[in-house]
């Protein structure tokens, strides 16, 4: 069964000023559908491959497609438009960059003190990592969140992905240069807490 690009929840425009409309199609039509692509055609060739040696080769192309197909996957889920652009997320509470109590508010405050202090740790995480990467907000096996990050496109294994900041450049450089503090700063104006407290939950984020 082929791997298809998933349509936004919102528009190319919706996360604006946050995240600029050029990026997001870019960054979706572009750089998510050339994973989509390179993840279908390693598995085509590892499905045919006639020796160990060659299904072996094909194994880094199908992390590497693969874990950008799962990253993205999660990330888009992962934004919401900002709860003070155009009154998203008012008849519910819900909106990006709203965190509602609930489960999820309870943990943060209980592993990290405040909405504040997990931001920044995250975001000086997210920061340190050298070249590309992704940082995470994990929900562990003990029941406990943590803060992580994975080289290149490499997917979160063992534990549950709550809330994932893709920091490569594609993602943000035709806005923010090389200025990633600004990125991540900005960013949580859009994260979606909605769809981090559901995964909590659930203990599963689905992919």
């Amino acid at each position: 069964m082929s791997h298809t690009l998933p349509p936004l929840p919102y528009d190319y425009n919706a996360l604006e000023p946050y995240i600029s409309q050029e990026i997001m199609e870019l960054h979706h039509k572009k750089h998510h559908q050339t994973y989509v692509n390179g993840l279908n055609a390693a598995e085509g060739s590892y499905a045919k491959a006639p020796t160990p040696k060659e299904r072996i080769a094909l194994q880094a192309a199908i992390k590497f497609n693969g874990g950008g197909h799962i990253n993205h996957s999660l990330f888009w889920k992962n934004l919401a438009p900002a709860a003070s652009e155009s009154g998203y997320g008012s008849s519910a509470g819900w909106g990006g960059g709203v965190l509602k109590p609930g489960p999820l508010a309870e943990a943060i405050d209980r592993d990290f003190g405040s909405l504040d202090n997990m931001k920044k740790e995250f975001n000086a995480a997210t920061i340190g990592i050298q070249g590309s990467g992704w940082g995470w907000l994990v929900l562990e096996n003990n029941g406990r969140l943590a803060i992580t990050t994975t080289p290149n496109q490499d997917p979160v294994i063992n534990a549950v992905p709550l809330i994932g900041v893709d920091i490569w450049e594609h993602a943000f450089y035709l806005q923010y240069k090389n200025v990633k503090p600004d990125y991540l700063e900005a960013i949580w104006h859009v994260i979606n807490f909605e769809e981090a407290q559901k995964r909590l939950v659930n203990k599963s984020s689905n992919l």
